[in-house]
């Protein structure tokens, strides 16, 4: 048996989202704690074994896991792979009618299954490696998911069907995660869940996110901490004299709110009136000044007017949020959305994401152009070209904007921290030198 498992080498493919990353990394950590040959996203690799590890959020990204999966079935029917393994989100709410059609995987796993999976791949699932993880972002920085699953009804979101009910992780557990990855160089943890702001109502009877940031903030080596997807309804309050009080969480909160118009609200079941929303977001900027606010919209909602829209619009520019991400609604299969009729053409959800996206692209340079002159503190992830591309405390990796430097400096700034004076702005970038003390 150790002969052959010498033999396999497997390679796991990542689709989607951070969550699903983690996700990968857990497996990576089991199989290579079998001292199984397992690599990650190898795209020249010579595998005889793939594991897709796949998203089934939205038209686009099924459309991608799916034609990843055929491309790998179609090596595995030219005898260049010998097992294809499918595993995620979209195996989870798919695995039938996608065994039908592509007949040749050789196991379909769901988001639970994560032992039976590490099984099949001829390892012993070891709960003494959870906990442990091998990340496979840049080394000084990680994913930390705090939870799995939502307990929220919101009406487009297929997320509970693919990932059940919201399940908090302890703060014991999560300390000792956190600790795990810090004494291995990781400066950087981002907070990821489906809603964060959750965390701590199933296990402990009340909302305990403070707590968490608190216990996480003692971590000596850890610099900087993000929160992801803060869930605007039922927004826990305490969480911003924590993030105010505690040198290193990060000024910085993503908060989806999809929508401002009261018709669309109500009808996405989010749990907030427009009034509140905005209220909310002003509370958080009176109480965290200079908090960078990141949020996620939907075009094209069932039943969107234009005056539902023009509302939107005029949110957009009156906020003036530092991040915006916009998504053209997708309708989905047993959502409570998909009862109702997809009537907003396809190219009209595409034109109003573009609009507000243009309207977006002038805020930003707008608060760019106002950080010219401003000294800040960097976290460099790599090097392109010429220039050292790093991070401020108000950008999250691969989503947000980046500082780019240019160095005669011959050392490796990739994972360090240092004084940067900004001397231009793009949409997007931002341009500075290194400050020498």
């Amino acid at each position: 048996m150790k002969t052959k498992n010498k033999k396999n080498n497997i390679n796991i493919i990542t689709l989607g989202c951070s969550k699903n990353l983690v996700d990968s990394e857990v497996l990576f950590t089991q199989l290579k704690g079998n001292n199984l040959s397992v690599t990650h996203q190898q795209e020249k690799d010579k595998s005889n074994i793939i594991v897709i590890n796949t998203c089934g959020f939205i038209d686009r990204a099924k459309e991608e896991s799916i034609n990843t999966i055929l491309e790998y079935a179609e090596r595995k029917e030219a005898g260049k792979i010998e097992k294809l393994y499918v595993t995620g989100c979209l195996s989870h709410r798919y695995a039938e009618e996608l065994n039908s059609e592509i007949p040749n995987i050789d196991g379909w796993f769901g988001t639970m299954d994560m032992p039976a999976l590490v099984n099949r791949l001829g390892a012993d699932y070891k709960k003494e490696l959870l906990g442990e993880r091998l990340i496979t972002t840049d080394a000084h920085y990680a994913f930390l998911k705090i939870a799995e699953g939502c307990d929220r009804p919101c009406s487009f979101c297929a997320i509970p069907l693919m990932r059940g009910g919201h399940v908090s992780r302890s703060i014991e557990y999560l300390v000792s995660e956190a600790t795990f990855l810090v004494n291995r160089g990781v400066k950087e943890l981002i907070l990821i869940a489906q809603d964060l702001t959750y965390y701590g109502l199933d296990l402990y009877g009340k909302r305990r996110l403070s707590d968490l940031l608190n216990a996480l903030a003692d971590i000596s080596g850890l610099e900087w901490i993000r929160l992801q997807y803060a869930y605007p309804s039922g927004f826990p309050m305490d969480i911003l004299d924590t993030i105010k009080e505690r040198s290193n969480i990060c000024n910085y909160l993503d908060m989806p709110v999809q929508h401002i118009s009261d018709a669309m609200l109500k009808s996405m079941r989010r749990g907030i009136t427009k009034e509140k929303t905005i209220n909310l977001i002003e509370d958080i900027q009176e109480k965290v000044p200079g908090i960078a606010l990141r949020t996620t919209l939907i075009t094209g909602y069932p039943g969107e007017t234009e005056s539902d829209y023009e509302e939107l619009v005029q949110f957009v520019a009156d906020t003036k949020f530092d991040r915006l991400g916009v998504f053209t609604y997708s309708h989905e299969e047993k959502t409570h959305a998909y009862n109702l009729i997809d009537n907003v053409p396809e190219e009209i959800k595409e034109e109003r994401k573009e609009y507000l996206m243009e309207i977006q692209q002038g805020i930003s340079r707008e608060i760019n152009d106002q950080k010219i002159g401003m000294e800040m503190k960097v976290l460099f992830d790599r090097k392109e070209g010429d220039y050292w591309i790093g991070r401020t405390e108000h950008d999250s990796p691969e989503v947000d904007n980046e500082v780019l430097v240019k160095t005669e400096l011959n050392e490796n700034l990739t994972g360090q921290f240092k004084k940067v004076k900004i001397n231009a702005a793009e949409d997007y970038d931002l341009f500075g030198s290194l400050i020498h003390h």
